[in-house]
């Protein structure tokens, strides 16, 4: 070592040793910079900092002699940052801080093996911003390139660029200005936090010529509103279904992510999509528009093939309303789960929320547990140990299923084109008694069921393992079990009604086979995409007006007419002083003669057109 640069490391001799202990640490910066040093070869006990500094003095050093150490000394006395409270820090901390993030945020080191089941220390419902994204994971299964495509070379010439989580903006849609929506914080109770959307006047004023738009029946009068307000949210919901309706599933798709992004611009700064700790009260009309954009956008994402990303979705509308569930995604996060296999998430979901919920008695969580359950056994990966558990697990509980819900098998086999055996088709439990003798409230969530995941069960391996345990059923319900009593007796006593989320539940999911098991009083009253259902007990923070009309004074004569003409009004301006008989007449006389010109008009419109000729009556036998 020269002795120049032993003389100037004596004022840095308070720093020794710290850096002394940084030298034994094992991050990953500290290794750079000695394998820096040693390709040098000048390595001092001094010389410690973080990778970054030290990277770009290894390279200043390749360019400068080795003997001009003097200049890199320099340097090295800078070894501290000044944070913005004006405290120092040295860069290695910084360093183990980043180190340390990583780790947390790793998802590969949270889960924990316990008992044949894996546990996860976040949140059950916590949601991952990259899951959001269907771009990542159909670049899981195709590769960027089939994803992307030509679309990199676009995004630069970009007009507006704003980083959203929920959907990217596109260059077709309108430039987005304030529509009117906020969202406020109303309290923070328990470590939750409760939020809701507001409406300003103007967007009432929107909104309330929406619903002029809606009662019009006429779809083009939405799309006028559209075009003064593109991103008014519910014009946009009820003009999708619109779309939908018309098999237009591209534009259908677009106006729902529309909708997400004109809402997400309103979020809150201190609003969280992954916490899990965020409430929005679907009382409040305001709040069902997110609700329900986030449904249907869930909707699209699994018809599109992107079952992980509206796992996401979904749990993010659980997270918003856990305890009550105003849409019941309850009913489809285990289809979505067995569709992205995600059966740990979706065995911890169970064995987390069967205390509080009973989702047992739900007949998709008592089959779709089982059978996730049964998949990991077949996951050679693990542990044999993890693998028999679950083995057994599946065993117990879609037996229990079977006793609980008998009239699931019939109607599964059916879908899946599965023709059962003698013993299974002839025996009266899983016979078509069973489908005739339980509620019509326990109809829907099994036809609900059948009709959604059938297709999960088509596996023949699924089947081989099912059917060994179908007649162990039966063994048990010829035997007098007492497991089989009591949940015919639960039948009976439970599954009277089904409450108001279900229902909604069924009309958005738009499966035939539970929509045509909805009682009367649900089908017989109109049902509109942008609030299907609303709440019996909705929290109103503002009204529409009611309008100016009279048609109790008028007659049948005076509404036809107006019903050609909307600008007729037979009776004038209306008179307060009734008791002027003059005027009376006076009102009379012009009204008649209103009427007299309103007819010329209409008449003087009407035009007849002539039938064309027919010159060549036998015509060329051309086609033009």
């Amino acid at each position: 070592i020269p002795a120049e640069e032993s003389e100037d490391e004596l004022p840095a001799g308070e720093e020794r040793p710290d850096t002394r202990l940084s030298e034994g640490d094992t991050t990953g910066g500290t290794q750079q910079g000695n394998k820096d040093r040693s390709k040098e070869g000048a390595v001092t006990e001094g010389t410690d900092g973080d990778g970054h500094r030290e990277g770009q003095e290894a390279e200043q050093l390749d360019r400068t002699p080795a003997s001009s150490n003097k200049p890199r000394k320099k340097k090295k006395k800078r070894k501290t940052k000044k944070n913005a409270a004006g405290e120092t820090v040295e860069d290695n901390d910084l360093e183990d801080i980043d180190s340390l993030l990583e780790r947390i945020e790793d998802p590969g080191l949270a889960p924990q093996s316990q008992g044949g089941i894996i546990t996860d220390s976040r949140p059950l419902l916590y949601v991952e911003h990259r899951n959001l994204n269907p771009e990542n994971e159909l670049k899981r299964y195709f590769g960027a390139r089939a994803v992307l495509g030509d679309q990199r070379p676009r995004q630069r010439q970009r007009q507006y660029v704003r980083s959203m989580w929920l959907t990217a903006p596109k260059n077709t849609w309108p430039r987005y200005s304030k529509t009117g929506i906020t969202m406020q914080l109303l309290d923070t109770r328990r470590g939750v936090q409760h939020f809701t959307f507001e409406h300003h006047r103007e967007y009432q004023q929107v909104q309330f010529k929406f619903l002029d738009a809606v009662e019009s029946m006429d779809p083009n009068n939405i799309v006028l509103l559209l075009q003064m307000n593109p991103y008014h949210v519910d014009s946009l919901l009820q003009l999708s279904d619109v779309c939908r309706m018309q098999e237009d599933q591209e534009m259908a798709r677009d106006l729902i992510e529309r909708a997400l992004y004109s809402l997400e611009c309103a979020f809150h700064p201190v609003f969280s999509l992954t916490s899990g700790a965020c409430r929005l009260d679907y009382r409040r009309p305001e709040n069902r528009a997110f609700f329900l954009a986030l449904f249907k956008h869930l909707m699209f994402l699994e018809k599109r093939g992107c079952p992980r990303t509206a796992l996401e979705f979904c749990k993010l509308i659980l997270s918003l309303d856990p305890e009550n569930d105003p849409l019941c995604v309850l009913l489809l996060i285990d289809f979505l789960s067995l569709r992205a296999r995600e059966y740990t998430f979706l065995t911890r979901l169970f064995q987390e929320w069967e205390s509080h919920r009973n989702l047992s008695q739900l007949p998709n969580f008592a089959f779709s547990v089982p059978l996730a359950y049964f998949f990991l056994s077949q996951q050679e990966e693990r542990p044999e140990l993890e693998r028999g558990q679950a083995r057994e697990r599946a065993a117990r509980l879609i037996q229990l299923a079977l006793i609980m819900f008998p009239s699931v098998l019939m109607p599964l086999l059916d879908h899946c084109s599965v023709q059962p055996d003698a013993r299974v088709s002839s025996h009266p439990f899983f016979g078509l008694n069973a489908q005739i003798s339980q509620s019509p409230a326990l109809n829907q969530l099994t036809s609900l069921y059948v009709g959604r995941t059938h297709a999960l069960w088509k596996d023949p391996a699924v089947m081989a393992w099912l059917e060994p345990h179908v007649h162990e059923v039966l063994r048990m319900v010829e035997a007098g079990d007492a497991l089989v009593q009591e949940a015919e007796h639960k039948r009976k006593i439970r599954y009277q009604s089904a409450p108001r989320n279900i229902y909604r539940h069924i009309i958005l999911s738009e499966m035939k086979e539970a929509t045509a098991a909805l009682p009367l009083e649900v089908t017989s009253q109109p049902v509109m995409g942008f609030d299907p259902l609303p709440p019996l007990d909705s929290i109103v923070s503002y009204t529409r007006p009611e309008r100016t009309s009279h048609p109790s004074n008028e007659s049948s004569l005076s509404l036809f007419f107006r019903s050609l003409l909307p600008n007729f009004n037979l009776q004038g301006d209306v008179r307060h002083n009734g008791d002027d008989e003059a005027g009376a007449v006076q009102d009379l006389n012009q009204g008649v003669n209103r009427l007299m010109a309103a007819m010329r008009d209409m008449l003087a419109n009407i035009q007849f057109q002539e039938p064309p000729r027919d010159d060549n009556p036998e015509g060329d036998g051309d086609w033009d």
